[in-house]
């Protein structure tokens, strides 16, 4: 990192809530988990009293059948902003541009900044189509959050081919992906992938997740990777958790279903805009985003102020639960 940037870049706000009276719809991670993972994780716990295996073969195995990668692709990471974090350092130098999708998560920003880079900000439907030769790095997220929309997966990879032929290493955020059913670009040349294990399978405290890529990016990955970064129960939970196909199905499933259902009834209060994520993204518009954000709270549910994202004024997200909790959020939102 850039030791001047450090001292002038904040944080970014994010979603979440750790009040017990509250159904927490500001963050979009899964309400339920994978079944055995309380076990495994007790179990795990005996496996750390000794450092973790260097590197860790069977969750990079686990990790690789999970994205349709080779394990030599795979650097465990305690999550996938730390994937993120990992593929800006191994990219990015003082005085770079960057190509940044806005609306987006935040973090892509404070990274780049970090490094002294400049974030070039695209809006997020049209940086598929902006030239790759003009920047250090390119950043996608897909789906994008929190405007929720998957890309264009022939377009996706045409711009990754671009990419590489300018050699410019494309970031790919694929935190929530796993919720779809589009392919990952992982293994792909030219291309590092994050990915998150703790939005799919309800665990944020965790921190588990992963970088993937090849060549080149992945020998820079695994250089700059701090050696034991994942702790045993984290690896031994994320191998548990990438290897439940059932689990996976069965979430994207009940996720179609009930964004569906949710985005029916939203829309007949709301500008509701198209979605592949675990989340929808309202326009409130004149009613206020504050009024929407405190009338839900006082009725027992956060949702989440979406104006801190670049470019939204009117805008919050909900996350996608399960059906008893989204018929209450419906309720709290007077719908």
């Amino acid at each position: 990192m850039e030791p001047d940037a450090v001292r002038r870049v904040g944080r970014e706000p994010h979603g979440s809530s750790d009040d017990p009276d509250v159904v927490d719809f500001s963050a979009n991670t899964n309400p339920r988990v994978p079944s055995g993972v309380r076990d495994v994780y007790a179990d795990a716990l005996d496996a750390a009293r000794t450092y973790p295996v260097e590197p860790p073969r069977a969750y990079r195995e686990a990790a690789a059948d999970y994205v349709d990668c080779a394990p030599g692709d795979v650097v465990a990471t305690p999550g996938g902003l730390a994937a993120i974090r990992l593929a800006v350092e191994v990219s990015v130098t003082a005085g770079d541009d960057v190509l940044v999708p806005a609306p987006s998560f935040a973090e892509y920003a404070r990274e780049v900044r970090l490094q002294g880079a400049n974030p070039v900000f695209v809006p997020h439907d049209e940086v598929l189509d902006a030239d790759p030769d003009e920047y250090a790095l390119a950043v996608v997220c897909n789906p994008n959050n929190p405007t929720g929309e998957c890309y264009d997966a022939d377009a996706l990879r045409a711009f990754a081919d671009a990419c590489a032929d300018a050699g410019t290493t494309l970031l790919v955020d694929e935190a929530f992906l796993g919720f779809t059913d589009q392919p990952s670009l992982a293994g792909r040349d030219g291309v590092v992938v994050a990915r998150s294990l703790t939005k799919l399978f309800g665990l944020p405290g965790l921190r588990a997740g992963f970088a993937a890529a090849t060549g080149d990016r992945y020998e820079r990955l695994a250089a700059a990777r701090r050696t034991w970064n994942v702790g045993a129960p984290a690896l031994a939970v994320g191998e548990h958790c990438m290897r439940d196909e059932a689990f996976v199905a069965d979430t994207r499933r009940r996720v179609r279903e009930e964004r569906a259902r949710l985005r029916d009834a939203l829309a007949e209060r709301f500008a509701v805009a198209p979605s592949d994520a675990p989340f929808l993204l309202l326009d409130v518009g004149d009613r206020g985003v504050e009024e929407v954000v405190t009338r839900a709270r006082e009725r027992g549910v956060a949702v989440r102020d979406a104006t801190t994202f670049r470019g939204l004024d009117s805008h919050v997200r909900v996350a996608v639960r399960t059906r008893e909790e989204n018929d209450r959020l419906l309720e709290a939102l007077d719908v």
